[in-house]
């Protein structure tokens, strides 16, 4: 009896470890933090086993946007009805759209021993660490309030009203960084890659 105990914990322990890892990453608008995600799921070493989950949205698909590919565009109706059939890991509106983590998909990516690097909200990444206690945070900050505000102003798509709301947003969201395991400045893309790749190596005990 001793002896199938201890076995099934060995594999317990065996199946927790091959068992994929989420990293949550989330910053305000204007900390680079969609460039930052891209850059790494291109990364040839880091692709073998961190991937991303093709997130759910119901904004309007831009130029280039495949659906299934960079998102899934869903109406209005369709995201709130699959809300309540239990269908996301995580949702939340963000300013006038919905976006969400489908769970099954990542479920299958996590189980397979795949690591997820999810660019989401504060919100959201509040749900995912309450849910994954093993889930690794990492916030992107700007190199001070005055750099975000310049990098959005050069987006040229805001409205004067449009942009006053995403800086009272980005001054909320700034104060959740506490919450992160990892906070990386983002004063060059390039080197943020880099510590955020060293970071995602450390976590998943690899060199």
């Amino acid at each position: 009896m001793k002896k199938c105990a201890s076995k099934r914990k060995t594999l317990n322990k065996d199946m927790q470890r091959h068992l994929g890892r989420i990293f949550v990453m989330s910053g305000p608008s204007g900390s680079g933090k969609t460039t930052l995600h891209r850059k790494l799921l291109l990364d040839k070493k880091l692709s073998h086993f961190l991937v991303k989950t093709v997130s759910a949205t119901t904004r309007k698909k831009r130029v280039g946007e495949e659906h299934g590919k960079h998102y899934l565009f869903l109406t209005e109706k369709d995201f709130l009805q699959r809300i309540k059939k239990g269908y996301f890991l995580e949702w939340q509106k963000v300013f006038t759209d919905y976006y969400g983590t489908p769970k099954a998909q990542a479920e299958k990516l996590l189980k397979s021993g795949k690591s997820i690097l999810l660019c989401i909200d504060v919100k959201g990444a509040k749900v995912v660490f309450k849910n994954f206690k093993s889930a690794v945070g990492i916030f992107i900050k700007a190199p001070s309030f005055k750099a975000l505000k310049q990098r959005l102003v050069r987006r040229g798509t805001e409205t004067k009203k449009a942009m006053e709301r995403r800086l009272a947003t980005a001054r909320r969201e700034m104060k959740e960084a506490r919450r992160y395991s990892h906070v990386v400045v983002n004063d060059n893309v390039q080197r943020a890659v880099q510590e955020i790749k060293r970071i995602v190596n450390q976590e998943l005990g690899m060199r």
